[in-house]
């Protein structure tokens, strides 16, 4: 197997099978290379290749550089497979999710590398490094790799009690020895793999993992590791029994994390901790079977701190706890930077669980726990059980939610079996209050996916900038470029920039389709920013959620929720209309307005939105008796927008506006940066569990390996109901020094049957961004009820929200992610106003 160079990748979908090798196989374009002169060469017929996998190791930089890494990139041609190196200057390639496992390539240059500390020997290993195992392709916690045994069986053991030690002895006499006496512990907590891999340090196996173990006398922290760590981890599960000789003991790492054990009365000894390495001495680790444990040897059981969801909200900040829950809501997988500028990236997803307690969820916010094969198979209607996570409050926020720690477990169904806290109290309740509960209406509340804005930005900037100075935050606007081109494939990233709100425009999608260049159709009916209309159409979704017995028991129907949108106190809502579906007027239908099917909106939140003006307001008349609103009177009155009286006849509403000064300035612009595109991938899901396995796929990143299709189905990404609205707002940004501009999206996130998923309450203080929410809010409720299919996107609120921002300067929060290939999501998530030099306060 010979090792070459990419010098050039490019993509080629449409690139003709290799099957059998072609004219030029690899083999005969390596020999070619490893002949030539020049150690490089382009074939005059470039092969058409499959990447069947795209591998990451430790790369062999100088000391003082960050670190950094390599990619081995393997190839088929049909005939065999050869495992190259890749170039290091196209690594951006795979970082951005370009160059992928299956991708179809054609190879059109490749050059051959001598090892320098080798006698006539090019790459024949397969890492170009010292390092000997592969690491995960998006993150350092999992472990990847057929290194990585996967489960130990356990074994009988003869155990001689009367030559144990325990813990408490060893901390007592553990200076006064060199050789220690066998022990018999439980493990009682488990944390993640740490990789601690430096380029200047040869390691083979450079990791180290953390567990709690116990015995009569108290608890102590075990570490395993090095080349221990993928012979033993995953069999070293919470609640196993070992039996251990030739371990060494140690001082404790003064830095290291510790969870909060179940049983407060026990104690920790916390000033030392057992090391088991593969040398110096060789530990010796055996499994005891649980039925071979006796009850005289006195070790604990494992104990948790389960909660229901009705307690969280009196639990303090940081307050250690386990959960159970129905799996209601499952974001993407996406990935934040651990230092800026590293390449070093923690894996994350948000979820929502139920557990029959609250009409609220569990918020989870989940981190991958080195259980990739839990983690990847999240999805709704699972039930899902998370150990040592940690409450987050926030001053700004009303919602609580919860985090993973270090030492914090997940599992789902399928991986329950055996586990030490299905005997726990409140694990026995939550199954019983599933078995009472409709599978059927509890699935149709599910989504999975899409953009999920959270945690909210808070109510002030300066809370926003927390320790940092002003200055170290703010973000040039003319740099977006920059920070859009140096994200990560699927890492998030929120960032604030100056600017003035110069212009919106409503776009109504329709995710029934997509674009060549991925992005979901936009049925853009504007022509310009000064006029533009949108036409109605009947997008009211005739079809039905498919009701499916899966293998879990019957899930929980929360109930009816109440959506409280709230606009600030200086916005109400006046809009007045009779428009009405054709489809009504055919059928004989009277005028339906479109909150009536607002059934759970409470009397305060009706009158705070205006919602009893909105439905029993006067209209006005154009010249033909029509029914017209005042707002798109008001709308039609403006400069820079038509004249004509749109009416029901013709179907058109108002759905942009734009300030005089973006007028004045926008075709004298240095830069203008166009980041509105709303993709697939952005857009949260109904959950259909017929199709679970390619809406997971979707959610999580690309596999480092190809895995074909077994079973290959008709349906793509666009094919799946949008769990939020009608449309979203292109919102442009004008740079305070009027030379450079941005189009950002703005997705009014809203689900009727979630109301809860996307905290429309937290954006209340924003004017702009809650008049847009709400009316958007509205819009879908009555599409739903298959009355009305839109309101009007731009009402005069939202006109009357941005008209106070003309000419101000503001901060802009965005959120940015890197969907992979060239598609970057770019959403305003909160939108702050300076008042004077020093002073910041919401909009």
């Amino acid at each position: 197997m010979q090792d070459a160079t990419l010098e050039r990748a490019e993509e080629n979908r449409a690139a003709t099978s290799a099957e059998g090798g072609g004219a030029f196989s690899l083999q005969r374009v390596f020999e070619e290379v490893q002949s030539s002169s020049q150690l490089s060469a382009a074939p005059a017929e470039p092969p058409a290749v499959t990447v069947v996998a795209v591998e990451r190791y430790l790369a062999r930089t100088p000391p003082a550089a960050p670190r950094q890494y390599w990619y081995d990139v393997t190839l088929a041609d049909g005939a065999r497979w050869h495992r190259c190196h890749l170039a290091p200057r196209l690594n951006g390639l795979v970082q951005r999710a370009r160059l992928r496992a299956g991708t179809r390539l054609r190879l059109t240059r490749c050059s051959f590398r001598y090892d320098e500390r080798r006698l006539n020997r090019g790459f024949l290993q397969p890492l170009r490094g010292d390092n000997r195992h592969y690491l995960p392709l998006w993150n350092n916690e999992d472990p990847y790799g057929d290194v990585w045994v996967p489960d130990r069986p356990p074994v009988r053991v003869d155990v001689d009690v009367s030559k144990l030690t325990n813990l408490g002895h060893l901390e007592r006499t553990w200076r006064s020895r060199v050789h220690f006496h066998p022990l018999l512990v439980r493990i009682l907590h488990k944390s993640r793999l740490r990789y601690y891999g430096k380029p200047e340090k040869k390691m083979d196996m450079p990791y180290q993992a953390y567990f709690e173990v116990a015995d009569g006398s108290g608890m102590m922290s075990m570490v395993l590791w090095n080349s221990l760590c993928p012979e033993w981890y995953h069999s070293m599960k919470v609640g196993t029994v070992l039996l251990l000789a030739k371990y060494a003991i140690k001082s404790s790492y003064p830095f290291k994390t510790h969870p909060t054990p179940g049983d407060s009365q026990m104690k920790r000894f916390a000033t030392i901790e057992i090391c088991l390495n593969v040398r110096d001495p060789p530990t010796e680790i055996s499994i005891i079977p649980e039925e071979m444990v006796k009850p005289e040897w006195g070790l604990p059981e494992v104990k948790y701190r389960f909660i229901t969801r009705s307690e969280l909200d009196d639990l303090p900040h940081n307050h250690s706890c386990d959960v159970i829950g129905l799996v209601t809501f499952v974001g993407r997988a996406e990935r934040a930077r651990k230092r800026e500028h590293s390449e070093d990236f923690w894996l994350y997803r948000w979820a929502h669980a139920i557990d029959g307690t609250s009409d609220q969820p569990f918020i989870l916010e989940l981190f991958a726990t080195s259980q990739p094969d839990v983690f990847e198979r999240i999805h709704p209607m699972t039930y899902l059980v998370c150990t040592q996570m940690r409450v987050m409050t926030e001053n700004h926020s009303r919602t609580v939610y919860l985090t993973t720690s270090n030492e914090s477990q997940i599992f789902i169904t399928g991986w329950h079996k055996g586990q030490p806290y299905t005997k726990d109290a409140k694990v026995k309740n939550f199954i019983q209050w599933t078995k009472s509960q409709n599978e059927a209406d509890q699935i149709k509340k599910t989504v999975i996916g899409g953009y999920y804005p959270f945690p909210r930005p808070p109510d002030s900037f300066l809370k926003y900038c927390k320790n940092n100075e002003v200055e170290s935050v703010l973000k040039p606007i003319g740099e977006i470029g920059k920070e859009v081109e140096e994200l990560h494939y699927r890492e998030h990233k929120r960032i604030a920039v100056q600017g003035i709100i110069s212009a919106i425009r409503y776009i109504s999608c329709s995710n029934a389709a997509e674009a060549p260049g991925g992005e979901l159709v936009q049925k853009d009916t504007s022509q310009s920013l000064g006029s533009s209309s949108v036409s109605q159409e009947d997008c009211v979704d005739k079809g039905k959620n498919e009701e499916v017995k899966s293998s879990l028991e019957p899930p929980c129907t929360p109930g009816e929720h109440q959506h409280q949108a709230l606009l600030s106190k200086g916005s109400s809502v006046k809009r007045k209309t009779t428009h009405r579906f054709r489809r009504d007027a055919e059928q004989g239908g009277t005028p339906v307005s479109p909150v009536s099917s607002y059934p759970y909106f409470t009397r305060t939140v009706r009158r705070k939105l205006g919602l009893d003006e909105y439905q029993h307001g006067h209209s006005v008349q154009d010249k033909n008796g029509q029914a017209v609103s005042d707002s798109l009177q008001y709308c039609t009155d403006q400069e820079g927008v038509s004249n004509t009286a749109e009416t029901e006849d013709t179907g058109r509403t108002c759905d942009s506006w734009q300030s005089d000064l973006w007028a004045q300035v926008k075709d004298k612009l240095m830069n203008y940066f166009h980041h509105s595109k709303i993709f697939p991938e952005s857009i949260p899901c109904k959950f259909d569990y017929v199709h679970k396995d390619l809406l997971m796929q979707q959610y999580n990143l690309h596999a480092a390996v190809h895995q074909p299709v077994e079973a290959r189905t008709d349906k793509n990404i666009n094919d799946f109901k949008s769990a939020n609205g009608l449309g979203y707002y292109e919102v442009t940004v004008l740079g305070i020094n009027h030379d450079v501009a941005i189009d950002v999206a703005f997705l009014p996130l809203f689900c009727p049957d979630h109301p809860h998923l996307f905290h429309l309450e937290d954006i209340q203080n924003d004017t702009l961004l809650s008049c847009m929410s709400c009316i958007s809010a509205c819009q879908q409720n009555a599409a739903s009820t298959g009355r009305l299919c839109e309101t009007f996107p731009l009402s005069d609120e939202i006109v009357q929200a941005a008209k106070e921002l003309d000419g101000k300067h503001v901060i802009c929060i965005l959120d940015m992610c890197h969907l992979g290939d060239d598609k970057v999501e770019v959403f305003l998530s909160k939108i702050y106003k300076t008042v004077e030099p020093g002073v910041l306060d919401p909009v």
